[in-house]
């Protein structure tokens, strides 16, 4: 920040350390973002916040009847049921979180050209309200396997590490669409139907094990496969590809460079383009 001659410019940090010392400094200001989308999302809505509850119990339904009963797909000793959510849980969160960030910016178009701030709080505050929604999701969880006398191993207790990478995941493909959505309004369209595919062509309704062997390095190219895989177990014991493994957390950390570095390349004319 700068004065000369009665003139105030405002400059955001340069550097990486800089922009960074900038995020701590407006930490405040992610808090309140999140906050008030969560207001946001359930003023004056009939059920509130039991929706959270309700999306996931309702798609698992007919999730199960689909492939557990129509396609009459095959669980093993686990129920079908407990299979899916497992699956829902992280796609839930990853589709949510990409969704609602790529569109954070355009939507807070009146702030972004007011006042500055971190550009990347905008996007990054819609995966904390994700967040949210996952960990009340877990109690849904808790209550299936409560109800099928399934007990969870000490491997639950990498649930919370598991949603962190999750959230990373999200973050990468938001900061980037959401920065290709201010430059092409196409995004807005392309996102949803993306993720509409998304929920078929990602293990959520069935088990990695049923993809044959000789396509699987082309299936785990979606990171989501992966993490689904670690997800189950965690959740119910069954043993994840470490191809899948290894493949999901190189694809996230690719997601948040290239995501992070074209956001920062590209926040100098969001005012301008917004």
């Amino acid at each position: 920040m700068s004065l000369d001659k009665n003139i105030l410019v405002i400059e955001n940090g340069v550097s990486s350390k800089a922009y960074w010392g900038d995020i701590w400094r407006h930490r405040e200001l992610l808090l309140f973002l999140a906050w008030r989308d969560i207001l946001v999302r359930y003023k004056q809505t009939v059920i509130g916040v039991s929706w959270v509850l309700f999306r996931p119990l309702l798609t698992m339904a007919v999730l199960t009847v689909v492939f557990g009963r129509i396609a009459n797909l095959s669980s093993g000793d686990i129920p079908y049921s407990l299979v899916v959510l497992t699956g829902l849980l992280p796609w839930f969160f990853f589709s949510n979180g990409t969704s609602e960030s790529s569109n954070s910016l355009v939507t807070n178009a009146n702030l972004l050209s007011k006042v500055y701030f971190p550009r990347m709080i905008v996007p990054a505050s819609t995966i904390l309200v994700s967040a949210v929604d996952f960990v009340v999701s877990i109690f849904v969880l808790i209550l299936l396997m409560m109800w099928y006398g399934i007990l969870p191993t000490w491997h639950v207790l990498l649930l919370p590490v598991l949603g962190v990478w999750v959230g990373l995941l999200a973050l990468g493909t938001g900061l980037l669409f959401s920065a290709l959505t201010v430059s092409y309004r196409d995004f807005r369209h392309i996102v949803p139907f993306m993720l509409m595919l998304g929920i078929y062509t990602s293990p959520v309704g069935y088990s990695t094990s049923l993809i044959p062997e000789k396509w699987a390095p082309l299936y785990y190219l979606n990171p989501i496969a992966g993490i689904v895989d670690a997800f189950r177990w965690a959740i119910l014991g069954q043993v994840p590809s470490s191809y899948g493994i290894i493949s999901a957390l190189i694809i996230t950390t690719a997601a948040l460079v290239v995501g992070f570095s074209y956001f920062r390349s590209a926040e100098s004319r969001f005012a301008d383009e917004i």
